[in-house]
């Protein structure tokens, strides 16, 4: 069986997933500074595949959820105080509601 090489953060299943399927995956355990800085990529990855994947936008965002609350729970911040720091910017800047490009300010 020829080796396909990740070396990428994965959800917590997906080595279970791999071994049910037949194959072996190598794995390793992340903390500190490279579990912060992998979770950081890996939200940059699945926000562009929002952007790329039209027909699983739903999925795309739910990963991009799971990554926000994991990065959330790594810097000790509840997701519940994520969701009120969204609602206090929305009041004071408002949302994206309206469409608004801003394309350019004379000063």
């Amino acid at each position: 069986m020829p080796r396909k090489t990740y070396n990428k953060l994965v959800r917590d299943k997906i080595p279970e997933i791999i071994l049910l399927r037949g194959a072996k995956p190598k794995t390793s355990i992340l903390s500190g500074t490279s579990y912060s800085n992998r979770l950081k990529e890996k939200l940059i990855e699945e926000a562009k595949e929002v952007v790329e994947e039209e027909e699983n936008v739903l999925n795309e965002l739910a990963d991009v959820l799971e990554l926000v609350k994991s990065i959330g729970d790594e810097y000790e911040i509840e997701f519940s105080e994520i969701e009120t720091k969204q609602l206090s910017k929305n009041k004071e800047k408002g949302g994206f509601i309206k469409k608004i490009l801003l394309e350019w300010v004379d000063e």
